[in-house]
């Protein structure tokens, strides 16, 4: 498998990192950048291309081709595959290989590329065939320093200093601890983990009522901890958490005999466990599903006349203690349109992307119980217009979570220390109100 990095740029996009592992022949990953770029120009859409791209053979043995491709930022990192290869392979490697740029430089784009080449290229997560190798974070930094670190170095020590320097921990060399995703002889001052559940609602309601409704959940966690502790955590509601998946440091037969979660944690952020919410009366896929009440309303009335329409939209909480945060909501107008003029209720605003052909209203909050309006009107060049039949809605809600899970017990073994532990939980939201 190759991967290739390139940025999106108009009218031309351009690859700024590309590396082979293959005998291939040097169009080969040419005709993969041609593909997308084909695909994008083509699309009706903006970016509305499909994730795998079928690519016809480059020579006369009439190998073909498959170009799987993410785009994060203003980069799309693209991962030519071919033979007997699952595309979800691909997309597996991509997401791991952002989740380490991230780690790395805190955000992906273009410019960082640019100005952090070497630390890139130096970060070599597959093997000389092309499967991946080193894909663990703690690993990579004990042969390839993070921009920071070697900056510092650069600067007190000059380049003679990187000789001398083994991640900070006396004689340790990279590769020397037995646990790949945890380092040896890890020291701080002040022992701590913290755990924050993200959960995200995703929702289809209808003008009878909810169609469908599903919450996934993620555990991340950031711990700090020194030496080689092994955590042990236990949840008051385990049995509420179906569709597991976990960090490669929890012990799986642990929790599928206990509901326990033992591990050795890495060092740093790292997601220990996504999870998607089963209500109490749905403990599996084949049983009907209870599904969590979305936590506002919607009344929208939409009017649709001879070249143009109106709506009328009216947003109130359901939370009677909770606060609504960064709450976007969107509709699209369909195509033709312009002329839209609104009047938003008091603390709110609104805009229209005539690119789009979207009406973007913006509430930075709503208090418990509240509710805020939006009213308006636009033309459209076609005669008669075809709006979408829904609002689309997202928010974030502070301190709450779905599913109500809460930390019941964390203890350690194998350190004598007491760590101190932290816990949050915020819920995000993603709904379509059909009208």
């Amino acid at each position: 498998m190759d991967y290739n990095l390139a940025r999106v740029l108009k009218p031309r996009r351009r690859p700024i990192i590309q590396s082979g592992f293959r005998s291939t022949n040097a169009a080969y990953p040419l005709l993969h950048i041609d593909t997308l770029n084909n695909a994008l120009s083509s699309s009706t859409r903006k970016d509305d291309v499909d994730p795998v791209l079928y690519v016809p053979g480059y020579s006369s043995d009439g190998k073909q081709s498959a170009c799987c491709h993410v785009k994060c930022g203003d980069v799309r990192i693209l991962a030519p595959i071919r033979g007997d290869v699952d595309p979800l392979f691909a997309f597996a490697f991509i997401q791991t290989f952002i989740d380490i740029l991230q780690d790395y430089f805190g955000t992906l784009s273009a410019a960082t590329l640019r100005d952090h080449f070497d630390v890139v290229y130096q970060a070599k997560t597959l093997d000389s065939i092309g499967y991946p190798n080193t894909t663990s974070p703690n690993q990579l930094r004990d042969i390839v320093l993070p921009p920071s670190l070697l900056q510092k170095i650069l600067t007190v020590t000059g380049v003679a200093g990187l000789a001398n320097t083994n991640t900070g921990h006396g004689n340790i060399t990279p590769f020397s601890s037995p646990i790949p995703w945890r380092k040896a002889g890890l020291r701080y001052s002040s022992n701590e983990i913290y755990f924050d559940v993200t959960e995200q609602l995703k929702a289809i309601v209808g003008p009878t009522g909810t169609l469908s409704c599903e919450v996934f959940g993620k555990i991340d966690s950031n711990p700090k901890l020194s030496g080689t502790p092994d955590l042990q955590l236990t949840f008051t509601n385990p049995d509420s958490l179906g569709d597991t998946s976990f960090h490669p440091c929890v012990r799986l037969q642990r929790w599928k005999r206990d509901k326990v979660l033992s591990f050795v944690p890495p060092d740093g952020r790292f997601t220990l466990m996504e999870y998607r919410y089963l209500p109490p009366t749905s403990k599996s896929l084949s049983a009907p599903s209870a599904q969590v009440p979305v936590p506002f309303t919607l009344k929208p009335v939409v009017t649709i006349e001879e070249d143009g329409g109106c709506f009328d939209v009216a947003l109130t909480s359901r939370l009677s203690t909770r606060l609504f945060n960064k709450v976007v909501v969107e509709f699209y107008l369909g195509d033709g349109s312009s002329g839209v003029n609104c009047t938003a209720s008091h603390g709110t605003s609104w805009s229209f992307d005539s690119q789009t052909s979207k009406v973007r209203w913006d509430l930075k909050n709503v208090p418990p119980s509240g509710t805020h309006s939006l009213r308006g009107s636009w033309v459209s060049s076609q005669k008669y217009p075809r709006p979408a039949r829904a609002f689309r809605v997202k928010y974030d809600i502070a301190k709450y979570s779905y599913s109500s899970i809460k930390i019941d017990q964390l203890r350690m073994t194998g350190e004598t220390y007491k760590p101190f532990k932290g816990f949050r939980a915020n819920s995000k939201g993603d709904v379509d109100w059909r009208w």
